[in-house]
């Protein structure tokens, strides 16, 4: 099972990367910084603050996402995530202005790392979000290397849209990666 997600997801990353970086490099850096720290806690209940700061990537474009979250509870957290599209295909970048370029969402998260038991430095993570394109979902994950530096990276989709016309960007399947920080 586990073969056929890690084979799965090279693959899938591999169709975003292949435009504009090296695959391999960036696996041997994750690969590297992955096995290379210690210890850490992705989530620690109330209180607990996350700032995540990553690249987006979309049919058409990628971009820039930047997240914030706060521990309400032992398991749940809320927070802010906007996206920009930074990069866009030649055959849209004159139609797209900056409100279709940017989105801003309202989050809700189950942390369910302590729950699942994996380690203590890991977070999985679904969650809804309410954003100024649509009602959407997302699934992501985090792992801290020290106590205040890690990676993460998330899917977010779509579950209803506000207008069916518009579909430039964020009103699709999207993925982020990138790294993670305690406050």
């Amino acid at each position: 099972m586990f073969n056929f997600l890690t084979d799965n997801l090279f693959v899938y990353l591999r169709t975003f990367f292949k435009k504009t970086y090296h695959m391999k490099n960036i696996v041997l850096i994750a690969a590297l910084l992955l096995f290379s720290f210690g210890n850490a806690q992705a989530f620690e209940g109330k209180g607990d603050q996350k700032f995540q700061v990553g690249a987006n990537f979309q049919d058409e474009a990628t971009g820039i996402n930047l997240t914030y979250d706060y521990g309400l509870g032992d398991n749940i957290s809320v927070g802010v995530s906007s996206s920009y599209a930074l990069g866009i295909d030649d055959v849209l970048a004159d139609a797209a202005d900056f409100g279709d370029r940017f989105d801003l969402k309202a989050r809700f998260n189950a942390n369910l790392g302590n729950v699942i038991n994996i380690d203590p430095n890991f977070d999985f993570y679904p969650g809804l979000s309410l954003s100024l394109k649509n009602f959407g979902g997302h699934l992501g994950a985090r792992y801290f290397f020290s106590d205040g530096f890690g990676i993460y990276t998330e899917a977010a989709f779509p579950l209803a849209k506000y207008d069916d016309d518009v579909d430039l960007f964020y009103n699709q399947f999207t993925f982020n990666i990138g790294a993670s920080f305690n406050l």
